[in-house]
Order: structure tokens, then C-alpha cells, then sequence
């Protein structure tokens, strides 16, 4: 699967979704510094989830209704960032065909996935 990692994400999760076989376009190598709207832009440009622990992507989505390839949000604070790896990879591993297309938040005790609006 394809994903581009805002800059709020832990290096180590993006190295561990490589190591997972999957696609991962990390923002702070290619456009540091981009606004929120141009990183939609980009995930929508490359068909790519974005991965997030910015919670304003939410009102992107929700409120201005900004179409996206899908969002999860990484809502794992206080935890290490090797941590933080094994729970993303373990939830996306779990959940990868449902993914596409919604708001997903992952936290230390479950991912809630949420179609979003039309």
C-alpha cells in the first residue's frame, strides 16, 4: 500500500511500514515545511493514505470536506517511537483493506476507522 507521512510521524514508523513492504513518502526528506492542504494534495497526487499525528487533518477532512485517499491519525503519545512502530504496523496489518477512503485513529488500545463524509 502507498502512504505519505506528514511530518508529525516518527521516523521509526516510516522505516517499519518500508521494512513491511509498503510504499511510504515521508514529507520531511521531499517538501519540509509544506501547509496541511498541500500535504492532502500530495498524498492525493501520489494515491497514497496519509499518516498523521496532527489532529487538524481532521478538519480538512470533516469540516471543509477536502477529498483524500485516507487519513490515520496516530494518536500514541508517551510512548517510544519503536513502540509507536509496532503498533501502526500491527494495526495496518490487521486493518489494510479497510483503510482506503476513511479517517482511521489508531491508539495504544485500538484503531477506529470511520468512513468519511460523501
Amino acid at each position: 500500500m502507498n502512504f505519505l507521512a506528514d511530518e508529525s510521524v516518527d521516523r521509526q514508523i516510516v522505516e517499519r511500514l518500508r521494512v513491511e513492504g509498503h510504499s511510504v513518502w515521508d514529507v520531511a526528506d521531499t517538501d519540509p515545511g509544506i501547509s496541511n492542504g498541500d500535504v492532502v494534495g500530495l498524498a492525493n497526487q501520489n494515491n497514497s493514505i496519509l499518516l498523521t499525528a496532527d489532529k487538524d487533518f481532521g478538519e480538512l477532512v470533516f469540516h471543509q470536506r477536502l477529498v483524500n485517499q485516507g487519513v490515520i491519525l496516530i494518536r500514541l503519545g508517551g510512548l517510544s517511537p519503536t513502540r509507536k512502530a509496532g503498533i501502526v504496523a500491527s494495526a495496518i496489518r490487521n486493518h489494510l483493506s479497510e483503510l482506503p477512503r476513511t479517517f482511521s485513529v489508531i491508539t495504544s488500545s485500538a484503531i477506529r476507522i470511520r468512513r468519511r463524509p460523501s
